[in-house]
């Protein structure tokens, strides 16, 4: 039987872990607590008066900048962040809760689990990989093109509240980060090496595919070279957009057929990742694209950038990747926030659509704003009429502009307060209220209609001098122009409605 170790913690508490470890990362040995409720994590080399304080600061005010304010709860789901800092025998360890269910593995790989990997963690690198999701996953872990939305809206978030606190991960990537494609839960781990700038410089440059080009091409100066680049916000920024490509396309959006350096293949891969690196899908050089021709059968169709090009994520994330692999490549100031990254994926979610294949891999796919829309990775088209809204926003001047945003129709797609007015914004701080639904879209006797269930302000403006009002509980079929104004209160929406595939 193991040994229950007792000791006391950085803040005063106790706190217990049994001798059996459970497992070793790259620098720790971990420990669970008796009844699992924590881990205790053992760094195995001795950290020293810098690398202590900053885990101190980790687990006191850096934590309560992040959990112990309004909304603070929210941010526990997203985090497996440390809480304390023990020692015991020389080494400094640090205590953090346990990983939630849907992080591990409940069916593992195909054929009887023949990886092993039932009661694993869910590291994304298992999800990002087109080898992986072919050949390995069993079909109930992988989840469909929606979640995988979801975990990138999550991943983003997180991201983006770190970065507002001012610090840095440093080593962002699909190991660092658990994810569930079955429910759209992520959570990003090893906080323990959070980058402060100024003040707590980075233990690691990072984990391969991740990297940013800067950091590899300057990888051969001191650290202490004014030139050297090391892992900061704008790192952080381009492993988020690489991560985002990987998880939504199944592939590396650097990694494709050029060789940079034939004769030194660890030269080539600085190169090709570092100084020279190049985006797969440049529209204007195309010297990187994946040669299929040295590509397997297992990582297809997602290899070919031709069948399934990062178009089909729709135009707000195409815009950012351009940004992020083009623009802000080897410019870091050009590179999208996480906020925009967060903003984009929610717009692209309202542009979404269910397949109408049941056999479908993907299950659901982004409207391509095409007169007869069909699933880009089965071929099934869409059949009968599509509704979409058209959302206006009223300008300084009193006028109703375009806001470059849709929402398309499908049957039992919610309406959020969000969707009617411009000022609710979908994050950390809605209250439970504001994320009850305020209608639905529903078939009804073959015509689309939606259903008002608690719009107060919801009227039917097509014919400015005959308002009609729809009460709540009452719905109002949708045809090709059809007005309706959502609200008139401050931010409130007008939509105009669009018949596609007619």
């Amino acid at each position: 039987m193991p040994n229950v170790i007792t000791l006391q913690a950085n803040d005063g508490s106790t706190v217990q872990f049994t001798d059996e470890m459970i497992g070793q990362g790259v620098m720790k040995d971990v420990y669970f607590s008796p009844d699992k409720s924590y881990a205790v994590a053992f760094f195995r080399d001795r950290q020293d008066a810098a690398a202590r304080e900053r885990l101190q600061m980790l687990t006191s005010s850096y934590f309560d900048r992040i959990f112990k304010q309004v909304g603070g709860e929210y941010w526990r789901d997203l985090y497996c962040w440390p809480n304390k800092v023990v020692e015991w025998n020389g080494k400094t360890g640090i205590v953090m809760p346990t990983y939630p269910r849907q992080f591990f593995f409940q069916y593992g790989s195909r054929n009887g689990d023949f990886l092993n990997i039932r009661g694993k963690e869910k590291e994304g690198k298992w999800f990002a990989s087109a080898f992986h999701q072919n050949k390995n996953l069993d079909p109930r872990e992988k989840g469909d093109w929606f979640k995988y939305f979801i975990i990138c809206i999550n991943i983003s978030r997180a991201v983006r509240r770190l970065h507002a606190a001012g610090l840095a991960h440093s080593d962002l990537s699909y190991k660092n980060v658990l994810i569930d494609p079955c429910t759209g839960k992520a959570a990003i781990i090893d906080i323990d090496g959070l980058v402060v700038p100024g003040k707590f410089p980075p233990d690691v440059i990072g984990t391969p595919d991740f990297i940013a080009p800067e950091v590899l091409s300057t990888i051969h100066l001191s650290k202490k070279d004014p030139n050297r680049k090391l892992p900061k916000i704008e790192t952080d920024r381009h492993a988020l957009a690489v991560m985002i490509y990987m998880y939504l396309l199944r592939r590396h959006p650097l990694r494709g057929g050029k060789i940079n350096d034939p004769g030194d293949a660890q030269r080539d891969e600085e190169l090709s990742m570092g100084a020279r690196a190049l985006f797969v899908e440049h529209p204007s050089d195309r010297s990187n694209r994946p040669n299929l021709k040295q590509v397997k059968p297992s990582y297809l169709p997602w290899a070919d950038v031709d069948k399934v090009p990062y178009t089909i994520c729709g135009p707000y994330l195409k815009e950012l990747f351009d940004r992020a692999f083009m623009e802000g490549l080897h410019t870091p100031a050009l590179r999208p926030t996480a906020d925009e990254w967060e903003n984009a994926l929610l717009k692209s979610i309202d542009l979404m659509q269910p397949c109408h294949n049941p056999h479908c891999e993907m299950k659901w796919y982004v409207f391509d704003n095409s007169t007869a829309p069909k699933c880009p990775f089965c071929g099934a088209p869409y059949v009968g009429d599509l509704p979409m809204l058209n959302l206006y926003y009223k300008n300084p001047k009193g006028q109703f502009s375009f806001e470059n945003r849709r929402l398309m129709v499908y049957s039992n797609q919610y309406l959020y307060l969000w969707h009617i007015n411009r000022n609710i914004i979908p994050n950390e701080k809605l209250t439970a209220e504001q994320k009850k639904p305020v209608g639905y879209f529903v078939l009804h006797q073959g015509k689309w209609v939606l259903v008002n269930q608690n719009m107060p302000g919801l009227t039917d403006v097509s014919v400015p001098e005959e308002k009609k009002v729809i009460p709540i509980g009452q719905m109002i079929e949708l045809h090709d122009d059809l007005r309706l104004l959502f609200s008139t209160e401050e931010g409130g929406r007008l939509a105009i409605i669009q018949i596609s595939n007619k």
